[in-house]
C-alpha cells in the first residue's frame, strides 16, 4: 500500500521539530512536505498530493483554519487540526477531520496518538468505496429491532465522534439529536460517514431506520420516530422548540419511548441545560436501557448531570467506553 504520505504545517519551527520527531519514528508515515503559512501549504498540496494534512492554527498572514475553510471547497483533503480548545466546531465547520487540543504552550498537545489519528484518517483516504450493508425492506419487518438512541450539545461533535467510530456495520440503526444550527449537521454527517463503519446521513422524513446506519437530525427540525408496517421510520418538521431547542433530544427520546419502548438505548452525553433528561426518563420507564455519559469526561456536565438526579440514567461512563457499554448491552438483552 505504500506510506502515509503527510504534509506538516506549523508556524514555528519548533513546533515543526517537535511534529517531525514524532511522525518519524512510524514507518509507515512520510513527511512528504513541510510548510509554514497557507500560501506554500497550498502550493505543496497541489505539488505533493498528500493523504493527510497536520495543521497548525497560528500560522502568520492567516490561521490554519481560515486557511482550511478556503481550501476545502477546491482541493479537500483529510486534515487534522491543532488549535486551542476554543477553535474546536470552527476547526470542524471548515472541514477539518480530527481535532487536537493544544494548550497555553504550543507544545502542550496530546503526542502520543497523532500516529494512530493520521493512520485512521489515510484508511478512509485509501478506500475508495466502503462497501457498507445493506438491509433489505422485508428483513427490516421480520421483528422488533433495536434502536440507539443519542442526544448531545456543548462538546458534542467530537464526542459524538468518538463514540460513532466505534459502531460496526452490523450494530442496530441509530438516532441522534446535536444541538447545531441548520445546515452544519449536513456536512458534520458527512464528516462522520467518512470516519465511520457505519453509514451516517443527516435525516430526512421517511428515512428508514436500520442496522449500520446512523440518521442524525437535521439543524432545524424536530426529528421523531414513527412505526410504519412494522418499521420503524423517521419524521423530520419544522416545529417549535422544545426544552429550548430545535432539534430537542427530548422530542427524539420522548418518541422512542413511545414507539420502541424497550427495544432501545438511550445516550444521553455532555451538554448545557436540560434537554434530553426528562425524555431520558420516559424512555426508561418504557423499558429502554439508559446511559448518561460521567462528569469527568464531559466538556459541560449539564444534560447528563440533570437526567442521573432525575434517575433517568442507569449506567454513568466515560466517553470512551460509551460503545463498549452499548455492545455489551446489545449482547446481554433480556
Amino acid at each position: 500500500m505504500g506510506n502515509i504520505k503527510v504534509l506538516l504545517v506549523a508556524g514555528t519551527f519548533e513546533v515543526n521539530k517537535c511534529l517531525k520527531t514524532i511522525l518519524d519514528k512510524d514507518y509507515d508515515i512520510e513527511i512528504v512536505a513541510e510548510a509554514n503559512n497557507a500560501y506554500t501549504a497550498r502550493d505543496k498540496i497541489i505539488e505533493c498530493n498528500p493523504d493527510v494534512m497536520i495543521l497548525c492554527n497560528d500560522l502568520p498572514g492567516m490561521p490554519g483554519i481560515v486557511f482550511l475553510k478556503k481550501l476545502m471547497p477546491q482541493r479537500p483533503v483529510s486534515t487534522i487540526v491543532i488549535a486551542k480548545k476554543e477553535c474546536e466546531d470552527a476547526a470542524y465547520n471548515s472541514g477539518a477531520k480530527d481535532f487536537i487540543v493544544c494548550g497555553k504552550s504550543k507544545f502542550e498537545f496530546e503526542k502520543e496518538n497523532i500516529c494512530r489519528r493520521i493512520k485512521r484518517l489515510a484508511g478512509t483516504c485509501w478506500v475508495t468505496e466502503k462497501k457498507k450493508e445493506q438491509i433489505s425492506i422485508s428483513e427490516l419487518a421480520k421483528g422488533n429491532h433495536t434502536i440507539i438512541a443519542m442526544g448531545a450539545s456543548t462538546g458534542g461533535t467530537e464526542a459524538i465522534a468518538r463514540v460513532i467510530r466505534d459502531f460496526k456495520r452490523d450494530w442496530p440503526g441509530a438516532v441522534m439529536v446535536l444541538h447545531m444550527p441548520g445546515g452544519y449537521t449536513h456536512m458534520y454527517a458527512q464528516r462522520l460517514d467518512n470516519e465511520s463503519e457505519v453509514t451516517v446521513k443527516e435525516a430526512k422524513s421517511g428515512d428508514m431506520v436500520k442496522p449500520g446506519q446512523v440518521l442524525i437530525a437535521p439543524g432545524d427540525k424536530q426529528m421523531r420516530i414513527v412505526k410504519i408496517n412494522n418499521i420503524y421510520q423517521v419524521e423530520c418538521r419544522v416545529g417549535p422548540k422544545v426544552s429550548g431547542h430545535c432539534p430537542s433530544v427530548d422530542v427524539l427520546f420522548e418518541s422512542v419511548a413511545r414507539v420502541a419502548g424497550k427495544n432501545a438505548i438511550g445516550v444521553l452525553m455532555t451538554g448545557m441545560g436540560s434537554d434530553g433528561a426528562n425524555g431520558l426518563l420516559a424512555m426508561k420507564k418504557a423499558g429502554a436501557r439508559t446511559i448518561g455519559q460521567d462528569e469527568k469526561t464531559c466538556v459541560v456536565y449539564g444534560m447528563p448531570k440533570v437526567a442521573y438526579e432525575i434517575g433517568a440514567v442507569e449506567w454513568q461512563v466515560p466517553l470512551e467506553q460509551i460503545a463498549q457499554k452499548v455492545y455489551y448491552l446489545l449482547e446481554n438483552k433480556s
